[in-house]
């Protein structure tokens, strides 16, 4: 998943006023029961959240005496760096990352389970589900995203029809020169923002536990529903309404120019779009095989290495500064993601773009944490691409299936 951009309108005036209140106060509240040192922790962050990090960073300096070096780093490399650091002890005590970088962190050594008790409770249950993993809890969650369908009110006053058919044939009496806008790669494709209709054939990739997580054992992509779904993906390449090469960042464009009622995309395009004057509503993604439309839910965190030597003190610092209403709605207003604790996400539907996300995240799966869904992307997204440029889609969708699992077996 992408970190994109910048933060999503602004929130209630009296949470914004007193964030810095809210979260001393939240603080100091444990500073008894919590050990002090005169060391420091140093947390990487990415650009867009240093600012919002900082008045809770000096929060806990002045009641811990703990010094907290904010390091800001390009998103894209953390992950990778983290993994590479840690072992060395190199890294960093605390990190803020993806929370499908989890299996591969747990698989590596190199993050410790954080230490949430009771709290685990306030957050959004799919807030704990994606940062759960072989029943520890890795991460302090922040922040929620998933996909959704983004209407321009001017060219489709009614809210998205429920099924993918209808939508087409409102976006084609709209006039407008795309009925549907849906980013794809030229070679690559996009399986995040195809899954909702894939999901909605019944096909997911992996099986999933009772208790949501996913079993790596048994992948179940090339299911029947599975390539009942390939066979649609075929006839949207085949109609021309999937365009392999019409890219995110071209889908963008053309519907901030007012040439689609309809764009599937996450919060990260809102500003954008209402900067260029498009006056928007957010909508359930409707349903192309007949059952529910279920994207994939991010899940934003804060991990803790597993070589810090200051764990308690890391802990303490994500659970009780990190994970409260008024830092998560600070960091929500910086990233544009609703919160994960759950007070501060209430508040955050106070705004109907974010509450229209929530909505349709009420029903999104945790993206898989585990590390064989690494070894799906390449040959999920090239194989649609194929299908949609008119390859067979059976027997291309089962050679996609065969391919994924001799990866996932040789781990």
């Amino acid at each position: 998943m992408k970190v994109n951009k910048k933060g999503v309108l602004g929130l209630v005036a009296l949470l914004a006023g007193s964030a810095v209140a809210l979260t001393a106060c939240s603080g100091s509240s444990n500073a008894a029961n919590t050990p002090t040192s005169g060391g420091s922790l140093t947390v990487w962050v990415d650009a867009n959240r240093a600012a919002a990090m900082k008045d809770v960073a000096a929060t806990f300096e002045k009641e811990k005496g703990v010094k907290v070096n904010l390091v800001i780093k390009d998103y894209g490399k953390i992950q990778q760096d983290f993994t590479a650091q840690v072992p060395t002890g190199k890294g960093p005590d605390i990190t803020i990352g993806g929370h499908d970088w989890i299996g591969g962190f747990v698989k590596n050594g190199v993050v410790a389970p954080i230490e949430l008790g009771s709290k685990s409770g306030d957050f959004e249950k799919i807030a704990i589900q994606a940062v759960t993993y072989d029943g520890k809890q890795y991460g302090l969650p922040y922040a929620i995203e998933n996909i959704a369908i983004m209407r321009n009110t001017a060219l489709a006053p009614n809210p998205t029809p429920a099924t993918y058919d209808e939508m087409i044939s409102a976006g084609k009496a709209s006039g407008a020169k795309y009925p549907f806008l849906i980013g794809l790669d030229a070679t690559a494709g996009d399986p995040y923002h195809t899954y909702p209709f894939q999901t909605s054939f019944g096909s997911a990739v992996f099986a999933q536990n009772a208790d949501g997580s996913y079993d790596a054992s048994k992948l179940t992509i090339g299911d029947d529903a599975g390539k009942n779904f390939a066979k649609w993906l075929g006839q949207q390449g085949a109609a021309g309404i999937f365009k392999p090469g019409l890219t995110g960042d071209l889908a963008k464009a053309a519907f901030n120019a007012g040439e689609s009622p309809y764009f599937i995309t996450g919060p990260w395009n809102v500003p954008d779009a209402q900067a260029k004057g498009i006056k928007i509503a957010i909508d359930p993604i409707p349903s192309a095989g007949g059952q529910p439309a279920r994207p994939f839910a991010g899940v934003q965190a804060f991990f803790i290495s597993a070589k810090s030597k200051n764990q308690l003190l890391a802990n303490e610092f994500l659970v009780n500064y990190i994970g409260t209403e008024a830092v998560q709605t600070e960091l929500y207003k910086a990233g544009g993601r609703p919160p994960a604790l759950t007070t501060a996400f209430t508040a955050a539907q106070s705004d109907p773009i974010i509450a229209g996300f929530a909505k349709v995240g009420a029903d999104a799966v945790p993206m898989p944490s585990i590390p064989q869904m690494g070894a799906v992307w390449d040959d999920w997204g090239k194989s649609e691409v194929a299908i949609m440029k008119g390859g067979e889609a059976v027997s291309t969708w089962q050679q996609m299936a065969t391919s994924i699992q001799g990866k996932v077996a040789a781990g």
